[in-house]
């Protein structure tokens, strides 16, 4: 589906200022919340129901006729509104990304707001509050922090790069998790959005993910990929597009690298 860059760009806008609202919400709750247990491996606090309520009021003021996901619904669930009316676009929101941090006084989280039509990524925005750091792509235009263009990069894995590893593999460690944290910095942020625009900034050369959620990579996937990043699944198949009518909460295991290093991991994975 191809949307005019000037819908494209309003809707970065909405989603940039949504993005801020929440993220310095929650950078002011912080130290005062109390969290609880949503499920085996992930925490949540009252601090995400709010910040998704802003970013969805935001929204709704200016598209209304459009589709919502988000992480925080009712009984644990995921939140889900379909759009009305064609074209069918879609937000993928995730209030706070990295709410183990969160929780515990750590602020390296992020607030994510992505934008799909089609099936699939066309704007994101990551915004990590500690940092003020503003990361935005819409599709055919250029990837930027803070309003400055930013780049995948082409290094390879070395002992002097880095490799965001996630933190929820299954069973015991595949082997070749521990060949990457021989061979590389590896780094875990704790949120998989910030792993994806870091990707996308040259920063880290790669980033293997194996539990995120749509609202986890949604807007992260945009800006990686219009920074130069391929982002597939473990296979090397695209994860986009993918039909959201009955989407329900699926994981997905995800390659995020610059072009570079994209073709090797893989090699690595497939053992």
């Amino acid at each position: 589906m191809s949307l005019p860059q000037k819908d494209l760009r309003e809707m970065l806008d909405t989603a940039a200022e949504a993005a801020r609202r929440a993220g310095q919400h929650a950078l002011e709750k912080m130290n005062h919340v109390q969290a609880r247990k949503k499920s085996e491996n992930e925490l949540v606090t009252e601090a995400d129901a709010e910040c998704q309520r802003i970013i969805i009021e935001r929204i709704r003021e200016v598209y209304p006729d459009h589709g919502l996901i988000a992480e925080e619904g009712e009984m644990g669930k995921m939140f889900r509104q379909a759009p009305r009316g064609e074209p069918a676009i879609w937000w993928a929101i995730d209030p706070i990304d990295g709410t183990n941090n969160f929780a515990h006084g750590i602020p390296v989280f992020t607030t994510s707001v992505g934008v799909l039509a089609g099936g699939a990524p066309v704007a994101g925005v990551v915004y990590q509050p500690a940092t003020d750091s503003l990361f935005t792509a819409i599709r055919g235009g250029a990837a930027e922090l803070n309003g400055r263009r930013i780049r995948a990069g082409a290094e390879e894995i070395t002992p002097l790069t880095s490799v965001g590893l996630d933190s929820h593999f299954e069973g015991p460690l595949p082997a070749w998790v521990g060949d990457l944290i021989h061979r590389s910095r590896f780094r875990n942020f704790g949120t998989t959005a910030l792993h994806l625009a870091y990707v996308a900034t040259g920063g880290l050369v790669a980033a293997v993910m194996c539990t995120p959620k749509l609202w986890d990579i949604a807007a992260g996937t945009a800006i990686a990929q219009a920074a130069g990043a391929l982002v597939t699944d473990w296979n090397g198949k695209d994860l986009f597009p993918i039909d959201l009518d009955p989407y329900d909460g699926q994981t997905f295991r995800v390659l995020a690298a610059n072009q570079r290093t994209h073709a090797h991991l893989l090699k690595t994975i497939r053992g």
